[in-house]
């Protein structure tokens, strides 16, 4: 099956089994995503797609993730449409997975399927299924990707369109006591326009992020402060002079990474929209290099994240899943006379997991690695 083909059965399927359940009823099904659905969960996955060591039943428990249930039966974790589509009507939505149920492969006829239930034995010592669908509250329900560590950068990872995008921000202008620096729980005085907003993220320092083959600036990643809240909005009087008077809004610092100064600007909190996001094949195929490595790190591990030279109009999207290449070695063959240079292949090493998209730029997560990666580092599709 191409990568694409499963990118778009893993698009539908998600779709139409989140429209089933009780908790997501807005997402629209057409007749023909409907079908395409069907005759997924009618063909179950290739056996040559479960993984070496598949489970024959795995017991969901709390701090599984669909992304690591996955990985325990397939080879390709982001394929997991396929393997959860096999059973539309005891598995009505892929995303809530709760702690407690027991998901049993079923490997017959050539194809593997996924269902939910506990196995037992009959009066003749043979096992067989007790289906058993469980209902449960939202808030049990197991996480698609690894959540906390993603939930800080969506407020701290932001990459700006331009250079002067922050210099017309509401700005920080004084301070509580005309000290240098805020930390949490203090007040800061702004100025600018707030639009009603509350909820305010500090920044600091924009800086140009460029292409690694053309060194063409693709955005500005400015460096995170922290978060403040409205109090209460500014205002405009007159002085006992009689001269127009300018009061600035007043707000308390929440959160703090590093302490806020004069200066700093005012980007709003961005909505919580990171639930239930799949991870799936990139839509088309994806190439591209890592810009840089969030914090100023030189190299990055598993669990860090990396931005990217790839945006939405590249057709990336939340939940795409990349693969990490480290360029072969250029060495001598030292077993002929002239030692003549070649270049050693390329090899893949690790997996992407894309989660906040713009429109030329990308921050993914490093979701696991054999050796660290750097800025300039190749991605692919998986």
């Amino acid at each position: 099956m191409s990568g694409l083909l499963v990118a778009t059965l893993a698009t539908t399927l998600a779709t139409t089994l989140a429209s089933s359940a009780r908790a997501e009823p807005n997402f629209p099904i057409s007749p023909q995503q409907r079908s395409t659905a069907q005759q997924v969960a009618e063909a179950g996955v290739p056996l040559s797609e479960l993984s070496p060591n598949a489970p024959d039943s795995h017991t969901v428990k709390r701090g599984d993730t669909l992304w690591g249930v996955s990985g325990l039966f397939l080879k390709s974790p982001w394929r997991w449409p396929e393997l959860w589509g096999m059973n539309l009507q005891q598995i009505r939505n892929p995303h809530l997975i709760f702690p407690g149920q027991v998901l049993y492969l079923d490997k017959s006829n050539g194809r593997a399927r996924l269902r939910v239930g506990q196995v037992l034995s009959d009066s003749s010592g043979n096992a067989r299924l007790s289906p058993r669908v469980r209902e449960g509250n939202l808030d049990d329900a197991i996480a698609t990707v690894p959540l906390h560590l993603l939930e800080p950068f969506f407020n701290e990872a932001v990459i700006f369109a331009g250079s002067d995008e922050l210099l017309k921000a509401p700005r920080l202008v004084a301070t509580q006591e005309g000290r240098v620096l805020l930390s949490r729980g203090e007040t800061a005085y702004v100025r600018g326009e707030l639009g009603g907003r509350r909820d305010w993220r500090l920044f600091r320092e924009p800086k140009p992020l460029r292409d690694p083959a053309t060194r063409e600036v693709l955005g500005y990643e400015a460096q995170y402060v922290g978060t403040l809240a409205l109090v209460r909005e500014g205002a405009e009087g007159t002085g006992a002079d009689g001269q127009p008077l300018l009061v600035p809004s007043t707000f308390t610092v929440n959160s703090i990474r590093q302490e806020a100064a004069v200066g700093d600007r005012l980007a709003p909190v961005p909505p919580r929209d990171f639930n239930n996001m799949a991870p799936h094949a990139p839509r088309q195929d994806v190439a591209g290099q890592l810009v840089s490595i969030y914090g100023d790190a030189l190299s990055a591990g598993q669990n860090q994240i990396v931005a990217l030279n790839r945006g939405s109009r590249d057709g990336l999207d939340r939940g795409a899943i990349l693969a990490l290449w480290r360029d072969g070695s250029t060495i001598r063959d030292m077993t002929l006379a002239d030692k003549p240079v070649i270049k050693l292949p390329d090899e893949r090493h690790g997996l992407l997991l894309v989660f906040r998209v713009f429109d030329r730029m990308s921050y993914a997560l490093i979701l696991n690695v054999k050796e660290p990666v750097k800025a300039g580092d190749r991605f692919t599709q998986p």
